[in-house]
């Protein structure tokens, strides 16, 4: 029986419900979904990312990296800002949501109830499969061992930070967060890993070992490389030295050699939307979600002249360290403005003008909508050569501001990864 074509609305929806079964955290429901679709995720060599912050932006330049060698690429991220159809791309463009949805047709037919991440995962090896791309980039959602993309039978991976997040799903210690994250390894598979904390290096490196993965270190057994990338950031030059040997694993892989011509293209054509993004003169946005987010934002401030006064955006959902974040954040600020985006998870414009108050002993000028408080902070000459704003605490936050300033599309079902337990 043909099944009736679906729009991208239909998908959204989809989305939406299968948002109410939260984190389910396994291999068995996506392994049987890939295979009675015939496992698309094996039709293209792979390299895999983990990583608490930065594994976004080291998939990105990976990606940009084998576009600029000439090699076919899938690309597959989250979360996403505007559009659900961010997350999979096919060689730097957008998945066509329309397509993404009669695809989801032929994965609720397998019969095997899926999570929202499980669909979003299973989609993208579907249109990679279809695209007959080369190779896929694939950014570990949550943790490592146990998410939907270590599905996948990669030539590489990598770990690109640990940190304290998500640690009611993933662990209350960092050697405890680390073994989850290197469970993406692989026996024989070259597993790259950035400087991070002595117990976190240990526990990835037993995890690693008792696996058959050879671990890389930054510093030891490759190096940064020579020019920064696009992206800006002092962190950045530590992404890129793990994107640039990704490329390398993958390229090797489909029988090329990567030039230094060609790495050097692709790291200074890449483009992340929402990390350190200039979107007008007076405003700069950064999906700061963390402690660790938040320093390497701090660190980039402190690149950058004082010629211009400073104005803080700041909205955080619930769960997150709100204030560590603003310990770190509000010293470098000449005013500090907080928000609520739309996510529902959002904590309040109050009671993080009380967190500020309490807890760090600075004062905040609450507005629970993030357009006006961008208006208010610019009328009061946060704009232009007097000043700007950083917006920054959240990943909804950034797409929020994104949309308003860019005139960003936005899906007309908002939908975005489950969280175990919602807080209040």
């Amino acid at each position: 029986m043909k099944l009736p074509r679906l729009r991208y609305a239909d998908l959204l929806a989809d989305l939406d419900r299968a948002r109410s079964s939260g984190v389910l955290l396994g291999l068995d429901r996506t392994r049987a979904a890939l295979e009675r679709l015939g496992n698309p995720q094996r039709r293209a060599v792979t390299v895999q990312i983990a990583g608490t912050n930065g594994k976004g932006s080291a998939a990105a330049m990976t990606d940009a990296i084998l576009r600029a060698a000439g090699l076919r690429t899938g690309l597959y991220t989250s979360p996403h800002l505007s559009r659900f159809t961010e997350r999979i791309r096919v060689d730097g463009r957008e998945a066509d949501g329309d397509r993404l949805a009669c695809l989801n047709q032929e994965i609720a037919s397998t019969g095997i109830p899926l999570t929202y991440f499980e669909i979003a995962t299973v989609l993208a090896f579907m249109t990679f499969a279809e695209s007959d791309v080369d190779v896929v980039v694939a950014e570990t959602g949550l943790g490592g061992r146990l998410d939907a993309t270590t599905t996948t039978e990669p030539v590489a991976t990598a770990i690109t930070s640990i940190d304290w997040d998500h640690a009611d799903v993933l662990g209350s210690t960092l050697a405890e967060i680390a073994a989850e994250k290197a469970g993406i390894a692989k026996a024989g598979v070259p597993l790259f890993l950035a400087p991070v904390a002595a117990e976190a290096d240990a526990a990835i490196a037993a995890i690693a070992g008792r696996l058959g993965a050879p671990v890389r270190r930054l510093g030891v057994d490759f190096e940064s490389w020579a020019s920064a990338p696009a992206l800006l950031g002092v962190h950045q030059s530590t992404n890129a030295a793990i994107a640039v040997e990704l490329a390398r694993a993958a390229a090797m892989a489909v029988g090329r050699n990567l030039g230094d011509a060609e790495i050097e293209s692709g790291l200074r054509e890449v483009r992340w939307p929402g990390r350190l993004e200039w979107v007008a003169d007076d405003l700069l946005l950064d999906c700061a979600h963390n402690s660790e987010g938040a320093a390497a934002l701090a660190a980039a401030l402190d690149e950058m002249p004082r010629g211009r006064s400073r104005a803080l955006l700041f909205g955080v959902v619930g769960g997150k360290p709100a204030a560590n974040m603003l310990r770190i954040l509000a010293p470098r600020f000449d005013a500090v403005f907080v928000t609520r985006s739309s996510s529902p998870r959002s904590v309040s414009a109050e009671v993080l003008r009380a967190i500020l108050s309490s807890d760090v002993g600075a004062e905040a000028t609450a507005i629970s909508d993030p357009r006006d408080a961008l208006a208010v902070a610019r009328g009061r000459g946060y704009v232009g050569a007097n000043g700007f704003v950083v917006g920054a605490g959240s990943t909804f936050l950034v797409g929020d501001l994104r949309a308003a300033v860019l005139g960003e599309a936005r899906d007309p079902i908002p939908t975005s990864d489950p969280v175990s337990t919602v807080p209040r």
